[in-house]
């Protein structure tokens, strides 16, 4: 009797621990986006911050986080008055086949004396 309750259960633990770790995954690399994202603004946004920057500074955050996010792309906007990094990218995965993109946006004031 327990060795068949046993074959019930288990494999519903083990659903229930890989859907925790693929929730953690998502958090990991949503987490991971947003402070590229702000990087990059906070460099653009910065008094003479150009684009070249904001990718430069969202690139080297990204490689230095590691394998967070695979397949990223970062955009990055800036204006008169508000600089804008948006990162999108897939997070990674615990079940085969089972794809999520991240999409997070930062904004921040152009620097100007004043």
């Amino acid at each position: 009797m327990g060795s068949v309750q046993l074959v019930v259960v288990l494999p519903l633990l083990m659903g229930l621990f890989m859907a925790a770790m693929q929730a953690a995954m998502y958090y990991y690399g949503r987490t991971a986006a947003i402070s590229i994202a702000q990087t990059g603004a906070a460099a653009a946004a910065a008094e003479h911050g150009t684009i070249a920057d904001c990718e430069q500074a969202a690139a080297n955050l990204q490689a230095s986080i590691g394998d967070a996010l695979t397949q990223v792309q970062i955009t990055c906007q800036r204006t008169a008055t508000r600089a804008r990094t948006t990162v999108s990218g897939q997070v990674l995965s615990v079940f085969p086949g089972w794809q999520t993109t991240v999409v997070q946006q930062a904004e921040a004031p152009v620097e100007r004396p004043t």
